[in-house]
């Protein structure tokens, strides 16, 4: 999906301020001749449960599995704020570029999920967590 069809509910669904710095960015990068597509954007808690019962299967663990999905109540994806990128030039080019419109690769070992830090634009991207198990959000 592209960034710009807010007729998908992954897109139209995001936080608004995300979603305006994810397509500042988009724009910026096509410049660059990359294509930033958001694989993932807004989700369902239905959907995140999905997700996280597919994840447990393949990890054989809810520790191994917390590394890579979030519960529906904690998942950045629910609440819109938190977006999922491809192809791998775009999450090169936003590794470069996107603090310059605050948005941050969060997880080390996620290099397609993103999220806004609107002091990044100002400060830089925070350090990365090593993955979401390390996120004090994340947390019971």
């Amino acid at each position: 999906m592209t960034v710009v069809d807010d007729e998908i509910p992954a897109v139209a669904n995001l936080d608004h301020d995300l979603l305006g710095a994810l397509r500042q960015a988009a724009t910026d990068a096509a410049d660059d001749g990359v294509e930033i597509f958001v694989d993932s954007g807004w989700r369902s808690p239905e959907y995140q449960e999905q997700l996280l019962r597919e994840a447990l299967a393949k990890y054989g663990s809810q520790e191994e599995a917390a590394r890579w999905v979030a519960t529906p109540d904690t998942s950045a994806h629910v609440s819109g704020h938190a977006i999922d990128i491809g192809p791998s030039d775009a999450t090169a080019w936003l590794s470069k570029h996107g603090a310059e419109y605050g948005l941050c690769q969060i997880y080390s070992n996620e290099p397609w999920h993103y999220e806004l830090r609107p002091e990044a634009v100002d400060h830089g991207c925070p350090p990365m967590y090593a993955d979401p198990t390390h996120d004090p959000r994340m947390q019971p």
